[in-house]
Order: C-alpha cells, then structure tokens, then sequence
C-alpha cells in the first residue's frame, strides 16, 4: 500500500531510485543473482536460522562486544570501537540516502519497474517469521521504514564486520568463529531477500577501511600476557616502531608527562619491566587519553 507523502524529506528534493543497478553489478561480479538462488528453497529451519542473526543477534551483538571489549580490551579501545561503529553506520546512511537503490524484495515484487518513494517498505523472509509466531513485528517495522530503498551498502554486514575485525583483534584464536557468524549474516540477509551479495560486499569493504584506518592511528595494541584491561600498566599505539606511543595505565586515565613513563624505547616499554630508560633513547609522544569506563 504506497504512502500518501514521504516522511523527512520530500520526493522532489530525494535522488532518483536505481532499480537496475544493483542486480546488473550482481550478475557482472557474479553471473547470477545470489539472492534470488538462497531464497529459491525456503524451509522453516532455514528460516529461523536466517532470522536468528538477522533479526536478533544484529541489534544485540554491539552491546556485547563493547562489554568483552570493556573487559578484556586495553583502556581506550571501547571509545575506539563505539566511535569507529558510529562513523561507519553514519556513512553507510548518507551513502544509502544520497544513492537509493532497490532491495531484492522489490525485484520480486515489481521487477525493474521504476520506483518511487510512495512505496512502502516490506519485510520481505521475516514476513514468515511473524507468521510463524503470530506477531506482526517485523512487518510494521520494515514497512513503515524511512527508508526503503536504503539497499547499499548492508549496514547488517557492516556492523557484522566490524564487530568481527574488533573482536578478532582482541581474540585472534578465536578469529574463525567471528568470521563465520559475519559469513552466516551474509547469508541470511540474502536468504531473506533483504540485500544482494554487492550490499554485503560494500558494507564489509567500509568497515574494514575504517577498522584498519582506526587500527593504525587510534586503536591501543594488545599485549599478550595481559588479560583484563586492569592488567594495563601502560599502553602502546601504532602499527610499527616508529610510530609507536606511550602512556601509564593509572587508575582515573593514561598519565602522561613524567619522562620515566613516556620517554623508553619499543623493547623496553614491551618487556613489562617498566624502568626508566636511557637519555640517549628518543622521546615518544606523550598521549593523554582518558580511560573508557
């Protein structure tokens, strides 16, 4: 049932909607639509295994990260994190408003058809999920969305991805397990006809880009035999020895500006002995960074 007026912004100020762009990209990368294949074969099993990250692990799985990152993380990595998700979400919107195109539920329904913003959103799999426990949860909240054609990138795949690269940092044992559940994610969002496999792939692509960009600048570096973040005397940042930073893990933030703490060399800051070093070794800069809490 389409919508009498838009919500937010008007249709005559919105971008024109791309309908055909999506599954073209689909069949040049991949020479079939990959939705349109994990959707053919539908079952109930499969779909409370697409529904259960989709639809529930999705909005939880932010809150439990930052709590193992809270606890195991070094101090400053779930400031790290939380400010790294946001931006990544924020420009997953923008892009998502300023290039609307079709999920593959709309292909479904109306073809290549052009579209407009009259048209209402769909819950598309999940519509089979309220069925199945006689609730209408998803269906009106996927079809009263502002916005519908918000296809590209995922955001399920980028929040995914994200959490994996941070948790992977933190855990790197258990690296094939957040790789699996991104992997599962991947599948239920086309299982459920919510996104194409291009979706997926730009979400994960920003994601990483913003990980690796915070990794390299702003991400404290794991010590090994450290396992709670109280176990911080001090922490390093940067990717290689030159850019390597300093400061003492106190109990109110990162201390700075005693030379004893900030002024060492790479080896002797990472052997845990944390004595003064030699004048003749070069000054580090000194960070003042307060803990996350």
């Amino acid at each position: 049932m389409p919508r009498t007026e838009p919500p937010f912004i008007p249709s005559e100020y919105r971008p024109p909607i791309w309908v055909r762009v999506l599954p073209a990209l689909e069949n040049i990368f991949y020479g079939a639509n990959l939705s349109n294949i994990l959707s053919a074969h539908k079952t109930v099993v499969l779909d409370i295994l697409a529904w259960l990250p989709y639809g529930i692990i999705h909005f939880g799985g932010p809150f439990v990260c930052a709590i193992f990152i809270f606890l195991f993380g070094p101090p400053t990595t779930l400031p790290v994190f939380a400010r790294t998700f946001g931006y990544v979400n924020l420009i997953g919107v923008m892009i998502q408003i300023l290039f609307p195109c079709s999920p593959p539920w709309y292909e479904n329904m109306y073809g290549l058809a052009p579209a407009n913003y009259s048209i209402q959103g769909s819950p598309a799999g999940l519509a089979r999920i309220d069925k199945l426990f006689g609730v209408e949860l998803y269906t009106s909240t996927f079809t009263a969305s502002p916005l519908v054609f918000g296809a590209f990138p995922s955001l399920h795949s980028g929040n995914a991805t994200i959490e994996a690269l941070f948790m992977s940092h933190l855990f790197p044992r258990c690296k094939p397990i957040f790789i699996a559940y991104t992997l599962w994610l991947w599948w239920a969002t086309m299982y459920l006809s919510h996104h194409y496999a291009v979706d997926l792939v730009g979400g994960s692509l920003l994601s990483g880009v913003a990980f690796y960009y915070a990794k390299s600048t702003f991400l404290p570096r794991i010590q090994p035999d450290k396992t709670f973040r109280w176990d911080y005397d001090y922490v390093e940042f940067g990717d290689t020895p030159a850019e390597y930073g300093y400061g003492r893990a106190g109990l109110d933030g990162l201390e700075a500006g005693a030379d004893e703490w900030t002024v060492g060399s790479s080896s002797s800051i990472s052997s845990g002995s944390l004595s003064p070093t030699e004048e003749s070794q070069p000054p580090f800069r000194d960070l003042q960074t307060k803990m996350d809490r």
